[in-house]
């Protein structure tokens, strides 16, 4: 019995070790399994836009400067989500024409919805030999990856299968600033004072955590109507960042760089020496401000030949405040306070400087922007300024003058409103 006993125990401890031994077994076999299956979904990540880069179709000394310029971002996790082309098509019903909801040299932008992602998506589909070449298309995706911001559009994800190039963001309801300000049809309604500088003030934001909150900090360098796209309540986020570059870090002052973006919205000291700053953006910015003000486009061929550059047209009149009325959007027809008018056009010239050095940051022009597009300051004013036909007088004349001098103290830049050009 008691050798039946001790074989018993000496077989059941023997057991039982055999028992735990499988036991832990088992335990260390799924705990390296979870680590495993961490690692290569971890590895997976950080090697997918390497493999991204290896596979475009670059000239050697391309592939080195976007490698350097990949290193320039770390190893920054990239939170774009990596799509097939059979998942595009699936989104997009084929790429259905119907579903277009955007055309141009880049290519062509589809509405669509992707499953997975349970939300409806802008597809931008890449023209293969059109204006956007894969140097633009990986710095959009490293740019949209890095960058986190309520005024900059969402990058979900990307599809660079084969030779396609595709690109997939939020969905913005109301298309871009452009279809709403630029050369309307008769029947549409034309934004109104308010809503202008709220646009206004949101894209100077976009820019203003582009410029002093990203670390590196990036130049857009496109900054234009076209690439300011709004959502079903009209607040702006800068789309299009194929352009965008890190601005300059340490000692520099700025980034040297072939010239590149849209005509009439370029620096004029960014397109004679190549030399890119974010006073550059800031320029751009106040391009477009002026084409929110007035209604008319950076350029345009069909005006009389000294009013096919806004700049140049509206140079002169920022000298003559009585002419800052005729500046204005003949489509809001009187409707914004006169006083905001002139602390706009404030703005605008002061961003439009010859000399970038005298340009404001646009921190400064943000501060100004969140003013003039506070609602109640604006509902107020125009109680007083609701009317085609103004009536001046002097005093009234003299007190904006004051207020617009204030406003230039507040953005920290020296001047009057006569002086800005």
């Amino acid at each position: 019995m008691s050798l039946f006993a001790c074989c018993r125990i000496d077989y059941k401890e023997g057991g039982s070790s055999r028992k735990k031994k499988t036991k832990k077994k088992k335990k260390k076999k799924n705990f390296h399994f979870w680590v495993k299956r961490r690692s290569m979904r971890e590895f997976t990540e950080r090697k997918s836009l390497a493999n991204f880069v290896r596979n475009l179709s670059l000239q050697p000394g391309k592939q080195r400067q976007l490698a350097e310029e990949m290193q320039r971002m770390g190893n920054t996790k990239i939170s774009s989500q990596v799509f097939t082309f059979r998942q595009m098509a699936a989104a997009t019903n084929n790429f259905n024409p119907q579903l277009l909801v955007g055309e141009g040299g880049f290519g062509r932008v589809y509405k669509g919805y992707i499953p997975g992602v349970d939300q409806i998506v802008a597809v931008k589909q890449l023209d293969r030999n059109g204006l956007q070449g894969n140097r633009e298309f990986l710095s959009e995706v490293l740019m949209l990856s890095l960058v986190d911001h309520p005024n900059l559009v969402n990058l979900i994800g990307y599809c660079a299968d084969g030779d396609q190039r595709i690109l997939v963001y939020e969905y913005m309801a109301n298309g871009s600033l452009e279809d709403h300000l630029l050369d309307l049809p008769p029947n549409k309604e034309p934004l109104d004072w308010h809503v202008r500088m709220k646009i206004a003030s949101g894209a100077a934001k976009g820019l203003e955590y582009l410029h002093e909150i990203a670390n590196p900090p990036v130049i857009y360098r496109d900054f234009k109507t076209s690439n300011i796209l709004l959502d079903e309540d009209f607040n702006p986020k800068l789309s299009d960042f194929g352009l965008a570059r890190h601005g300059p870090t340490g000692d520099k002052d700025h980034v040297s760089t072939r010239v590149m973006g849209t005509y009439g919205y370029c620096a004029p000291e960014y397109a004679m020496t190549g030399k890119l700053t974010t006073k550059s953006d800031v320029y751009g910015f106040g391009v477009v401000f002026l084409e929110i003000i007035s209604g008319r486009r950076a350029i345009d061929t069909n005006k009389p030949t000294s009013e096919q550059n806004l700049v140049t047209w509206a140079s002169p009149m920022f000298k003559d405040r009585k002419m800052f009325t005729l500046m204005a959007d003949p489509l809001l027809k009187g409707r914004f306070p006169t006083k905001a008018l002139h602390q706009a056009l404030a703005v605008a010239a002061m961003c439009l400087q010859e000399e970038a050095s005298t340009r404001p940051l646009i921190s400064d022009v943000v501060t100004a922007l969140e003013y003039l597009a506070t609602p109640i300051d604006y509902i107020e004013a125009l109680k007083y300024t609701f009317r085609k036909e103004e009536v001046k007088d002097d005093n009234n004349d003299d007190s904006e003058d004051e207020s617009s001098s204030e406003f230039v103290k507040k953005l920290e830049m020296a001047g009057t409103t006569e002086q800005m050009m």
